[in-house]
């Protein structure tokens, strides 16, 4: 608790009476004491911000799943914000696949190839949730690239994505 203190001053008035003053002092050491415990017990005692995980389910090991090549869109994430893409199989009629490039921007980047491809796959299928987008990652791709690209899959609700392992001919499609 705080504590008065007060004591009476020494000195003699000439002449007249006066009126007795007294000196006036808080102790406010209990008080800074009472405001260190609290502070003491917050920090203790709080949590700081947990890490926030995003939740990735991997595909199970075994049989490949066949998918129609209308429903399935590609993305080979490369260093330097870039991503490359195709639609379908790499190999069509014996030749590779002509790859697209595109970015991670908001307004012309791979997350409107990803609405675009949802729309057709929508109106041919009759639910843009039946769009398959497989995840690969090039040799010297960055993980912070390809973070943006599952970011991307959220941002756009894509039910149905996995992250697989780029093959020798996406790897050699890249390089060309």
């Amino acid at each position: 608790m705080a504590e008065m203190n007060t004591s009476p001053e020494n000195g003699r008035s000439r002449g007249g009476r006066r009126s007795k003053k007294l000196s006036t002092r808080v102790d406010m050491t209990p008080m800074v004491d009472l405001g260190f415990l609290l502070i003491t017990f917050f920090m203790l005692t709080t949590t700081m911000a947990k890490p926030k995980a995003l939740p990735l389910i991997m595909p199970a090991d075994g049989e490949s799943t066949p998918i129609p090549e209308s429903k399935s869109l590609t993305l080979l994430v490369e260093n330097n914000n870039s991503v490359a893409w195709y639609e379908g199989m790499p190999v069509q009629d014996g030749q590779p696949v002509k790859l697209n490039r595109s970015n991670f921007s908001v307004q012309t980047g791979i997350g409107n190839v990803i609405r675009n491809k949802q729309q057709r796959v929508a109106r041919a299928y009759g639910s843009a949730d039946a769009l398959v987008v497989m995840i690969k990652v090039a040799e010297g791709g960055s993980y912070r690239n390809m973070v943006d690209a599952l970011d991307e899959m959220k941002i756009n609700r894509v039910a149905r994505y996995a992250v697989v392992d780029i093959t020798a001919e996406e790897a050699k499609m890249l390089v060309e």
